[in-house]
């Protein structure tokens, strides 16, 4: 006889045993892949799958656009529709705080009065990456301001859903934060956006297209060795929640041969540290196989997570609860 487990699972175990029972050390490790600490019907990651309101992510992303999977996420019975209004090419960042300092606050506000905000903050961003205002689904007007075909605008819907959330992850959290004070939907979008901005999270494709870059003028073991000593890590490969691989992917390299450096840097990081492509990977994959600017892999996962920041924002403001933790005092003990 012999039993079967899931790699997740033990080491999951392994963790808890490790923490210990003191109710200290569950709370101080939650916010570093421990225990759930907010309660969502939104998204989850289970036995290496995405999944957005129990529906296989993956699977919606083959055939839903962003604004279809926005209607499911937001549970939105009018439809949703990113228009963007006046073209506000530039910064997202300036655009979103423009309509943070203008917006109303969420408190009070219905779920119609929600999506619809959170409708026009998306929108915002589109523009803001250089999307026309037009009834056509955000993803056609990324591909034609991108000059790409057919071909090239379904491989960015499949990237747009695949991205559009993904459980409590830093970005996500600080939009439920700014949420739970009653903050208006741009102004909780804008704490997802600072906090996207990180090379440890939406700023890790812009980082692997660095290493990269410095690859191809290079030997990649070398490269990605000095970058393993100056920053612990390679942008663009593991994840914790798919020690397996990441689906998004997997969905996004379907059809796609990685060029020569990328294959070597892939083998690199696996001998070096054992980790396996993740979303950053196929997103850099896209830029530099597919025709897609630099700037696709932060303007897809802006836009594409920015759907699920507002549901996040939606469902913290219609709980109801401030998020408001307690910090475990470490300093000089008072006199």
């Amino acid at each position: 006889r012999r039993s079967l487990y899931r790699m997740e699972d033990i080491a999951a175990l392994a963790t808890r045993r490790a923490r210990g029972r003191r109710v200290a050390s569950i709370a101080e490790t939650s916010l570093a892949w421990g225990e759930p600490v907010i309660s969502t019907s939104l998204s989850t990651a289970r036995h290496g799958k995405l999944y957005y309101r129990g529906q296989d992510a993956m699977a919606l992303a083959r055939h839903a656009n962003l604004e279809e999977v926005a209607a499911l996420l937001w549970q939105s019975d009018e439809g949703v529709r990113f228009d963007g209004g006046a073209v506000l090419r530039g910064s997202p960042y300036a655009a979103l705080g423009l309509m943070a300092g203008n917006g109303r606050s969420t408190l009070g506000c219905n779920r119609s009065r929600l999506c619809r905000d959170a409708a026009d903050v998306v929108g915002v961003l589109a523009s803001s990456a250089g999307c026309l205002p037009s009834q056509d689904p955000v993803h056609l007007r990324l591909a034609r301001s991108w000059g790409l075909d057919g071909a090239g605008a379904t491989r960015i819907r499949h990237a747009l859903v695949a991205m559009a959330d993904h459980d409590l992850n830093a970005s996500t959290f600080a939009a439920r934060v700014a949420a739970s004070t009653g903050a208006s939907m741009a102004a909780s979008v804008l704490a997802g956006l600072c906090a996207l901005s990180g090379p440890r999270h939406g700023g890790a494709g812009n980082a692997l297209l660095s290493l990269l870059e410095q690859a191809d003028r290079g030997d990649p073991a070398s490269v990605c060795r000095r970058w393993l000593e100056q920053g612990g890590s390679l942008p663009g490969f593991g994840h914790a929640l798919y020690p397996g691989g990441d689906p998004r992917c997997a969905l996004m390299l379907e059809g796609i041969t990685p060029d020569d450096t990328m294959r070597q840097v892939r083998d690199v990081a696996a001998d070096m540290t054992g980790l396996l492509p993740n979303c950053d990977f196929a997103m850099a994959a896209l830029v530099r196989t597919c025709g897609m600017p630099r700037e696709a892999p932060f303007v897809i996962f802006m836009i594409g997570r920015s759907v699920g920041w507002c549901a996040h924002a939606m469902e913290q403001v219609l709980e109801g609860n401030l998020i408001r933790p307690r910090g475990r005092y470490s300093g000089p003990v008072p006199g």
